[in-house]
């Protein structure tokens, strides 16, 4: 059999791991890549064998041959190129997130409906091993009814700079870029449940702190120190029609003793904690116990739950399986993300009909 061919859209820090996951998949050839940045598509292209070099998207969804697409480039080009791929008769793993308002969202799932091919959105938390492994305790019932998630991802020092701090290609900044997989991941371990109300805020205090010297941190392929249009950090309660509710905390740069990431879950009948490292909490016997899985992974491995994305990714372009990451959930996240810029902004609750 053939190998289906591949080609990614956006040759920027996040593509390598689109990359890595199809270069780790038997099933498919690298075929293309297209970028803004030829040199930088080029270099690319070069590193994983890829044959076909673009910097116009349209010249790659023109090739027949093309199967499907990873599009890995600015949040506010994730509609346009959805639908023009979806519309060239393409199957689509989107990075996260699906786009920057929920009137594109919309319009990208037209177009996923019209076309009848799959648009997967890049959730990758959701493939994670450790993920995965907690939602199984959940689907048997060992936590009982969630009724509350609390989720932190607080950087001291980590604003990436380039398009990520430019609102006007990201949509914003630690909410848009780290708080979608932790609203995500708990609203999807939650059973997504429906939002009947978002009270957010937003805070731009200490911008991108350029100044700082002695302790690194990641930094945009396209790093440039004096952009500074997003918000320092995020932070907004999340209450849904069943009762449960979801706190959630982001920052790219706050005064803090150290960097935080965690996910917390509480149930009626139990725990979890699924960062820093996966537990669960229960009771036996009259005494709280708290229980510990030997898996490979009790954090999340970056590299293998990409591997998972894009290995669901290809099974559901073929009819194999269903993604776990549809297009629907995408605009439902894009109703939340801008709920709470609309709350921030508003200094008020936001709530849903």
């Amino acid at each position: 059999m053939s190998k289906l061919k591949i080609g990614v859209i956006g040759a920027g820090s996040i593509s390598e791991a689109h990359l890595n996951g199809y270069a780790n998949n038997p099933e498919v050839e690298i075929y293309a890549i297209c970028d803004l940045n030829e040199e930088r598509a080029k270099l690319k292209a070069q590193k994983y064998g890829v044959t076909h070099v673009f910097t116009n998207y349209h010249d790659l969804l023109a090739l027949p041959e093309i199967h499907a697409v990873s599009i890995c480039t600015w949040n506010n080009t994730h509609a346009e190129l959805s639908i023009a791929s979806l519309q060239a008769g393409k199957h689509v793993l989107c990075e996260k997130p699906l786009c920057k308002t929920v009137s594109e969202a919309l319009e990208v799932e037209k177009a996923v409906k019209q076309s009848g091919k799959v648009l997967q959105v890049g959730v990758v938390r959701r493939y994670g091993q450790n993920t995965q492994i907690l939602k199984s305790f959940i689907d048997q019932g060992d936590l009982g009814e969630i009724y509350y998630v609390k989720a932190s991802c607080l950087r001291r020092l980590g604003n990436p700079g380039g398009w990520f701090a430019d609102e006007k290609r990201s949509g914003g900044g630690p909410l848009i870029d780290l708080g979608v997989h932790l609203i995500d991941i708990g609203w999807y371990l939650m059973g997504m449940p429906k939002v009947k109300s978002i009270s957010g805020n937003t805070y731009k205090k200490l911008g991108n702190r350029a100044n700082v010297q002695n302790l690194s941190f990641y930094k945009a392929a396209d790093y440039d120190p004096t952009l500074n249009g997003v918000e320092d950090l995020a932070n907004a309660l999340i209450r849904f029609e069943n009762g449960a509710s979801l706190f959630v905390d982001v920052s790219f740069t706050l005064h803090a003793k150290e960097d935080e990431l965690s996910v917390k879950l509480y149930g009626d009948k139990g725990g979890a904690e699924l960062e820093p490292e996966l537990m669960l909490v229960t009771e036996k016997n009259n005494t709280i116990m708290n229980m510990t899985p030997q898996v490979d992974n009790l954090s999340f491995d970056f590299a293998s739950a990409f591997k998972s994305e894009v290995a669901y990714f290809i099974d559901a372009s073929l009819g194999r399986k269903t993604t776990l990451s549809p297009v629907a959930d995408g605009v439902e996240m894009m109703k939340i993300l801008t709920g709470i810029y609309e709350s921030a902004e508003r200094g008020e609750e936001i709530r849903f009909s």
